[in-house]
């Protein structure tokens, strides 16, 4: 009657929302204040002025038609520019308007460029792991496979040596994502660089085309200098998947888009297939009045320096009791090594003292856990005493 592939991924939420539902019901018994819930990274840094100025502007500017009608099905031709135009002055690249699909997301983005790029059920994507476990629900639902490469845990570089062992024939991409969910890793430009010098010597060996799929929402979240190495500068067959949930502050409102730059192989063909993809999975026409935002506040940010703050107090405050942590150069998660080898029951023990942070076994990255501290900081500080107990129950 219905496909069971999909009755088990709507029957069921993934672990972290599965989480986050649990703290609501737990605040409903013991009280908000007294749940501390990691769980999510949903940012609490307000989106910059610019964006609730801009929609007040835009309401008063234009009628409901302009406003909230169609824009073309790849997204408005001045949104598309001035995304080129933003790019072009910040890395000194040279993009066009019909380099960009606008989506709803980076989720979107992954989806589509997965669907437009997969030809055979053979055809496989690899990540690294610790990587955002939704990557296995979009690629095996574009028909292909997902290969996971172990995590250096010493640093959450790349181990190239199990990288350059995964590559086949038929290989058709590598995920990337730095800064990374969940470790908060930035992979350095020497990382970059290395990756793809080892795709172009495979490519040329296989005699096919192997892309780079860089997923980018927290590209602008990054700590004390570090550079963040813009992806397309260092490999012609990138894809960039963007999304602005992070770096405004808009999560629900789903926006981002799809970068297909000229260099790329066949880049023509990829766009239109990129179009087609968004036209079967039904993306066209990314939400237009986050498309005219999106146009106005380009390059605004929240206050990164929020994250930072609370990122050096959670660190400090969990390494002083003890914890392992590393300490995270981009995104807002903190990434910490369970007090015991199993990560579920590790987090299990620490649902005792409503503490909600997230096993990193999904992640790809067992004996770990995300703590996500895009919170209050109020609730940071208030969160170490229940820390401090949980590490005494094993200590």
């Amino acid at each position: 009657m219905v496909s069971e592939e999909m009755y088990e991924l709507g029957s069921k939420r993934s672990a972290i929302r599965e989480l986050f539902e649990y703290g609501k019901k737990r605040a409903e018994v013991v009280g908000a204040e007294n749940v501390y819930d990691f769980s999510l990274g949903n940012p609490t840094v307000p989106a910059p002025d610019c964006v609730n100025e801009t929609i007040r502007e835009l309401t008063e500017e234009l009628n409901s038609i302009q406003l909230h009608g169609y824009t073309s099905a790849q997204g408005d031709l001045e949104c598309r520019q001035a995304t080129a135009d933003y790019l072009n002055r910040t890395y000194g690249t040279h993009f066009h308007a019909d380099n960009f699909y606008m989506t709803m997301g980076a989720a979107a983005s992954l989806s589509i460029c997965f669907k437009a790029l997969t030809t055979d059920r053979d055809d496989e994507f690899i990540t690294i792991a610790p990587f955002f476990p939704e990557y296995r629900v979009f690629v095996e639902s574009a028909g292909a496979k997902l290969v996971v490469i172990p995590p250096d845990t010493s640093n959450f570089q790349i181990d190239f040596d199990a990288l350059e062992k995964s590559l086949t024939p038929h290989t058709k991409g590598v995920i990337i994502n730095s800064p990374n969910n969940p470790s908060g890793a930035v992979y350095s430009a020497e990382t970059i660089a290395h990756l793809a010098e080892i795709l172009r010597k495979k490519s040329v060996e296989f005699g096919t085309e192997i892309f780079i799929l860089s997923d980018e929402p927290y590209r602008e979240i990054a700590y004390d200098g570090v550079e963040v190495p813009y992806v397309t500068e260092f490999y012609d067959n990138t894809l960039v998947c963007y999304s602005y949930s992070k770096s405004l502050s808009l999560p629900g409102e789903r926006i981002g888009y799809v970068l297909v730059p000229d260099e790329a192989y066949e880049s023509k063909k990829i766009y239109a297939a990129i179009c087609g993809a968004g036209r079967a999975l039904g993306y066209v026409c990314a939400p237009s009045l986050f498309q005219k935002v999106v146009t106005r506040c380009i390059g605004a940010t929240g206050d990164i320096s929020l994250y930072k703050k609370n990122r050096d107090i959670l660190y400090k405050g969990l390494t002083d009791i003890g914890y392992e942590c590393y300490k995270p150069d981009g995104a807002f998660y903190m990434f910490v090594k369970a007090l015991e080898p199993d990560a579920d029951a590790f987090c299990e023990k620490a649902k005792e003292e409503d503490l909600l942070i997230v096993s990193a076994t999904g992640f790809g990255c067992p004996g770990y856990v995300r703590i996500s501290y895009c919170v209050d900081e109020d609730m940071i500080r208030r969160s170490f005493a229940a820390f401090e107990r949980l590490y005494k129950k094993y200590k």
